[in-house]
């Protein structure tokens, strides 16, 4: 780190553009847990997750039903990175978004296992969950891209593994 790098603690919060406020509050209540803590008249929403010390973790600002979407591919966020506790956690989230409809894809990268999902307004979403450290390994120093057993990989991780 040189002296004019910026002490980065972690990620506080993301916003997001949506198209209806409403409707997008509600799916990050259902699928997240999330809570709406404030609302700037009808523009804004601000939600935080259980347990959260941050004053809030999303931000939802409303842009009108006929926003248009960046094209695939441009610059831009790709995708916002949810961290679960425990890899139960992380099958249960495959349940959720299963039932929502927004599941939309999953991947092992080795050193975490993730599923990627998306909101009403197609902004995408990974729920991820890390391998504890010590069990890293080659992945150390690698990332991959490879179809994921989440099956298997409670049988190796879950509370109840050998």
């Amino acid at each position: 780190m040189t002296s004019a790098a910026i002490p980065i603690a972690r990620l506080n919060h993301a916003v997001l553009y949506v198209r209806d406020l409403d409707r997008s509050v509600d799916f990050y209540r259902r699928v997240f847990g999330f809570e709406e803590i404030s609302r700037m008249r009808n523009f804004m929403a601000f939600l935080r997750a259980a347990g959260s010390t941050n004053h809030h973790d999303l931000g939802l600002m409303a842009v009108g039903a006929n926003a248009p979407r960046p094209p695939r591919g441009s610059t831009g966020l790709y995708h916002l990175a949810w961290e679960v506790p425990r890899i139960e956690d992380l099958a249960r989230a495959a349940e959720v978004l299963s039932a929502e409809g927004a599941l939309g894809g999953a991947s092992d990268h080795g050193a975490t296992k993730s599923l990627y999902g998306h909101d009403p307004d197609g902004n995408e979403f990974e729920i991820m969950w890390p391998v504890p450290r010590e069990q890293w390994g080659e992945y150390e120093s690698d990332a991959i891209v490879a179809p994921l057993d989440l099956e298997e990989e409670l049988r190796r991780h879950g509370e109840r593994a050998p």
